[in-house]
């Protein structure tokens, strides 16, 4: 039988490359992918210190973003082809609940895991997954910068757009600049004609982040953002704060919004517990949006987003034995940008 190579979670804070069986061929509705380059994000650190939150079972194979190439088509499938280059959707979800079938994906009532994290994911060399969850990738667009979208440039889509519904000319407040996320949301939104603020933890992250095209780069070491961001806007505040840092910035991001201001936010890696003033919440009509992953469709306006130029900031590409530096990198913040693994 033939063998593969797939980077697996041993135990918390325990992965190692392994050696597995090839899956069997392809069943009805199902595609084989060769997984080209897996993106790391949170969700992967979430899992690597054993922060799933549903029953998973160890060994898991990680990763739970990638770009593939179609290998194999099961029976019924034909809205793909051999050689066609996708982006596997990670979230099992049922395909026929109510917010499916509208488009909500990623609100959907039986979803069956999220691979990478419940479920075998994508860091494997060759893996099955259902065709009606893939998406094709558009000619011209690179396979790493693909490899960005299912989870990060898709959270950025349905934050800003789907939820936040930001529009050409607004104000945006982008926390963690140099992160996977926050940099490709300060490109997103300068590519719209938005004015920029973004928060970064550096003096050499400043000099990155301006060089996005981040109109104003608040070092939040050295400052109070939410004190610099009432000072550039007039004390009239911002149109939208992308939140994902959590109870460090909270109090900060709700201060530096305008009145009748979005917040959204899909993270919080500072902490996941904070306060507000409720008298502050309703006198001021902020409106405040959770967002979590994406729904499809989102996948696919990245990519299209990505064709006409809007392309992910990439850091560093790591081989398959280097997926460990790069979750230890991002728990420490050491990146700007994607960090990919190419298998």
């Amino acid at each position: 039988m033939a063998v593969i190579r797939a980077l697996q979670l041993l135990a918390d804070r325990e992965v190692a490359v392994v050696e597995r069986a090839e899956p069997s061929p392809p069943g009805p509705g199902d595609v084989r992918l060769r997984v080209r380059t897996v993106g790391l994000n949170h969700i992967d650190v979430w899992g690597f210190r054993g922060m799933a939150f549903a029953k998973r079972q160890l060994p898991l194979t990680v990763g739970a973003e990638a770009a593939c190439e179609v290998i194999a088509l099961g029976d019924g499938v034909n809205t793909l082809a051999v050689g066609d280059r996708v982006v596997p959707y990670a979230a099992l979800t049922c395909g026929t609940c109510r917010f499916c079938v509208r488009g909500q994906d990623n609100l959907c009532a039986n979803v069956a895991g999220v691979r990478g994290f419940h479920v075998d994911g994508f860091a494997q060399e060759i893996t099955n997954h259902p065709a009606r969850l893939v998406v094709k990738i558009p000619a011209g667009v690179a396979l790493h910068d693909a490899a960005c979208v299912a989870v990060a440039y898709a959270t950025v889509e349905h934050m800003l757009f789907d939820n936040a519904q930001l529009e050409p000319g607004e104000w945006v407040l982008v926390h963690a600049g140099g992160s996977g996320i926050g940099s490709i949301a300060i490109k997103v939104a300068k590519s719209i004609g938005c004015t920029v603020i973004t928060t970064v933890g550096s003096a050499d992250k400043v000099t990155k982040a301006k060089a996005l095209g981040a109109d104003h780069v608040i070092n939040y070491r050295e400052d109070r953002f939410e004190g610099v961001v009432r000072r550039l806007t007039g004390k009239k505040g911002v149109d939208v704060v992308f939140e994902h840092v959590g109870a460090d910035t909270w109090a900060g991001s709700l201060l530096s919004l305008r009145r009748g201001g979005r917040l959204v936010t899909c993270g919080a890696t500072s902490g996941p517990s904070a306060s507000i003033n409720l008298m502050q919440l309703f006198q001021q009509q902020y409106r405040i949006i959770g967002s979590f992953g994406a729904p499809l469709s989102a996948t696919a306006r990245a990519l299209d987003r990505i064709a006409a130029g809007v392309t992910p900031v990439i850091d560093t590409v790591f081989p398959l034995e280097g997926f460990r530096a790069g979750l230890e990198r991002l728990e420490h913040r050491d990146v700007f940008g994607k960090l990919l693994v190419d298998l």
